[in-house]
This record gives structure tokens, C-alpha cells and sequence, in this order.
């Protein structure tokens, strides 16, 4: 059980200058250190920047909006809007 729990669990530091890089370990096996990581659907960078998060969710709007042309060419405007509205711009 405990070696399922180390692949899930990682190490990041916060700051503008991290100059100290402590080894982690959960029951004698150590921990990986990431500059990212993804909690609760956000991705926080060790920066303090959300440059990765804004890219990923940008990229889904596309995709989105990519669903919508390719699978409703027949669309009035309303319901292009009320589409768009629904699945890209939230």
C-alpha cells in the first residue's frame, strides 16, 4: 500500500529563489521534486506562475470550439452562440 502512496506523492518547492533542495522521504523511500504539479484540476508551477494552467485551458477552448465546427456546419447563430457559450468560454 505504502509504495502505491510514493508514486502519487511528489515534492515542490515555492518561491522566486529556491536555493535549498531538502531530500523528502514517506516511510524511508524518497520523494520526487517537480517544478509542476496538478491539484484539484489546477496546475501550480514552483514560480508561482500560471503560464502552464492558462496553456492547458486554452488549448481545450480550441478543442472545443474544433468539435463545434467540425460537427454542427448547420448552425443558426444563436444556437452557435448558446454552444459556444455552454463548452468554450467556460
Amino acid at each position: 500500500m505504502i509504495g502505491n502512496l510514493n508514486s502519487k506523492c511528489s515534492v515542490v518547492s515555492y518561491g522566486r529563489t529556491i536555493s535549498f533542495n531538502y531530500d523528502y522521504s514517506l516511510s524511508g523511500t524518497s520523494l520526487q521534486r517537480v517544478d509542476t504539479i496538478k491539484d484539484l484540476g489546477l496546475t501550480f508551477e514552483s514560480k508561482l506562475k500560471f503560464n502552464e494552467h492558462v496553456d492547458i485551458k486554452v488549448n481545450v477552448a480550441y478543442q472545443n470550439l474544433g468539435i463545434i465546427k467540425r460537427n454542427f456546419t448547420h448552425l443558426t447563430l444563436d444556437c452557435f452562440i448558446s454552444l459556444y457559450k455552454c463548452l468554450v468560454r467556460s
